[in-house]
């Protein structure tokens, strides 16, 4: 045989070789299934979702009570916090309330403050509602919001919130919400061991004027796992 025969040979050889992988590659590989692709999500937009009815600024008010300054008064049925100042007056707090069945009336001390606190849900929550996360660390995502101040040794809390809108609504399993920047302002004045006197639904507490309160703080940025849980999460869980 002639050199040229065995050349000829040689590249048919060599094409085949190298066919063969990308032939049986296609022959056998396997059809995973696409990517799951999902519609951008729909956000509110923040400056609307943050507007809350006037009512529920934070304001110095006429308030008469004999309950001590320090003390944190809940009205309940108003959605209202108090912050005993003294000589008839108090800071007037916009909050969101326990949901029909989940309201509670009674005095209380704060046990514990927390910044930015991790979220563990109690276990009657997760009786109620087992697709609810066992832990979710402190931050911006978190239901609790910014800050938190225990009540005694039962599962209720004063605490901020990532929703504003529930701000004046009856949505939570009994805790007390405010907005983040509201939460961090009360935080700041409310001492360990504080009482805390929580109206029944059926007392109303009576407010004879109000003013402008002029401390504020910054509210902390929205944040990308803000936005996602606020787009995935079940409402009214905390």
């Amino acid at each position: 045989m002639s050199a040229k025969f065995f050349t000829a040979a040689a590249l048919i050889v060599a094409a085949i070789l190298s066919c063969a992988p990308a032939q049986a590659q296609q022959r056998f590989a396997y059809n995973s299934p696409a990517a799951p692709q999902y519609a951008p999500m729909a956000q509110e937009d923040a400056a609307d979702e943050a507007q809350i009815d006037p009512r529920l600024a934070r304001q110095t008010v006429t308030y008469s009570t004999s309950e001590a300054p320090g003390t944190v008064v809940i009205d309940t049925p108003n959605t209202y916090l108090y912050f005993v100042l003294g000589n008839g007056q108090a800071i007037r707090y916009g909050i969101g309330v326990g949901r029909e069945g989940f309201t509670w009336a009674g005095v209380k001390q704060v046990a514990r403050k927390a910044e930015w606190p991790d979220w563990y849900p109690p276990q009657s929550m997760i009786a109620r509602q087992p697709y609810l996360p066992r832990f979710t660390a402190g931050g911006p995502g978190n239901p609790l919001g910014a800050r938190a101040m225990y009540l005694g040794s039962s599962e209720y809390r004063i605490h901020g919130t990532n929703n504003p809108a529930t701000i004046g609504k009856q949505v939570s399993s009994g805790c007390i919400r405010l907005t983040n920047e509201d939460v961090t302002d009360l935080y700041n004045r409310v001492q360990l061991g504080a009482k805390v006197v929580v109206l029944p639904m059926t007392q109303h507490a009576h407010v004879a004027q109000a003013h402008p309160v002029t401390t504020s703080y910054a509210q902390a940025p929205q944040s990308n796992a803000q936005r996602t849980w606020a787009s995935i999460r079940p409402s009214s869980i905390y």
